[in-house]
């Protein structure tokens, strides 16, 4: 008899912790993601501004002049 009544009290105390992993997840399920968002870019300064530009004219002219002599190497 007294068997039987701790199996079942292990068996009640087993339920109670499987109902339990079962409510913990489905809190975890409903909890969206964190998602962290970088702050606000801080304008430039206009020497910034302009110091950016200059490098992508730069850029620009540099990539043009590839062009140009990769043209250049197969038209030979």
């Amino acid at each position: 008899m007294a068997d039987s009544l701790l199996e079942v009290i292990f068996d009640v105390v087993d339920i109670a912790f499987d109902v339990s992993d079962a409510i913990d997840r489905t809190k975890q399920l409903g909890k969206p993601d964190t998602v962290e968002v970088p702050p606000d870019p801080k304008p430039l300064s206009a020497a910034a501004q302009r110091a950016l530009a200059e490098a992508e004219e730069r850029e620009r002219k540099r990539g043009q002049s590839d062009q140009a002599a990769s043209r250049t190497d197969q038209a030979s």
